[in-house]
């Protein structure tokens, strides 16, 4: 199985997952193998930092300084979550901090941690019909699109890219509905398969950045809104409680987690992209990673 393939399992698969039936091959033991308990680690990521390979090379780094197999379940924001609260992972990287503060609140999460940070843009055709082009406010751009009733793609999904989606429609004050905004109905599947659907209808669509950066080959619509704070997108990660799940490796997901926010990850994360696109995808955001 290929790390960054999505895994699209029904919870009774994953449990399986979880177990090992399918990371069997996945790689080689580390040579002087640690504890049964802290051999593997398993996460539920957002899509995003999956298809971009952040979540791969994290992993990959992590094994290598400790001989701890850490794998992956990649799900929306809102799927993420959902898979956390069954106690299959143990711990999840999101990206809707309205949701993430629920998690936690309900017990199943420990706590958030800031982990790094991109940003959204609003991308469409160069043509421009909406007329939104270098506009400073996201606001304003999707009142006009929404004025204007050009077409919208949404995932739709509760991803936290559809959530972002959703409080700029709130904020702006629109309700969007009618024939103009569409629900993309594989959605669930990703960015990627997203905004390549929305390049084909030559449509408007909220993406973030790093998608873009990683997929700007394939297509043609261009980004013509970004830069408003409005539009940062902060990635989070959040242990699971094992005082509310059993059979957590709680132990092996704080070393983890502590790990993903030291210098050492936090420079990984910066430097990441940057020898293939030209640029970084993403950026540190813990409190070690702001001083690399």
């Amino acid at each position: 199985m290929k790390k960054n393939q999505l895994v699209k399992v029904s919870f009774v698969l994953l449990f399986s997952f979880i177990l090992g039936s399918v990371l069997t091959g996945c790689s080689k033991p580390a040579s002087t193998p640690a504890p049964a308990q802290k051999q593997q680690v398993i996460w539920a990521s957002t899509i995003g930092p999956i298809d971009a390979g952040i979540v791969a090379a994290l992993e990959d780094a992590y094994e290598k300084k400790t001989g701890v197999r850490v794998r992956h379940v990649g799900a929306g924001t809102g799927e993420a979550l959902k898979i956390g609260q069954t106690g299959s992972v143990d711990l999840v990287l999101t990206h809707a901090k309205a949701l993430e503060e629920k998690f936690v609140a309900d017990g199943y999460g420990t706590q958030r941690y800031d982990f790094m940070f991109n940003d959204f843009v609003i991308m469409g055709p160069a043509e421009d019909p909406a007329g939104i082009k270098g506009e400073k406010s996201a606001l304003a751009a999707m009142k006009k699109i929404a004025d204007k009733k050009v077409q919208f793609i949404s995932r739709g999904d509760n991803s936290g890219t559809n959530v972002k989606e959703k409080e700029l429609w709130e904020a702006a004050g629109i309700k969007p509905q009618g024939d103009w905004y569409r629900i993309y109905e594989k959605g669930a599947q990703g960015n990627v398969p997203t905004l390549l659907y929305t390049d084909e209808q030559k449509a408007y669509t909220v993406m973030d950045r790093a998608t873009y950066i990683t997929t700007k080959d394939k297509i043609k619509l261009a980004v013509l809104v970004e830069k408003d704070e409005l539009l940062l997108n902060y990635i989070t990660l959040i242990p699971v409680n094992p005082q509310k799940l059993k059979g957590i490796n709680s132990e092996g997901a704080n070393a983890f987690v502590q790990w993903l926010v030291s210098e050492e990850a936090q420079r990984l994360v910066k430097e990441f992209g940057k020898d293939k696109y030209g640029e970084p995808l993403f950026f540190p955001n813990s409190p070690a990673g702001k001083k690399v």
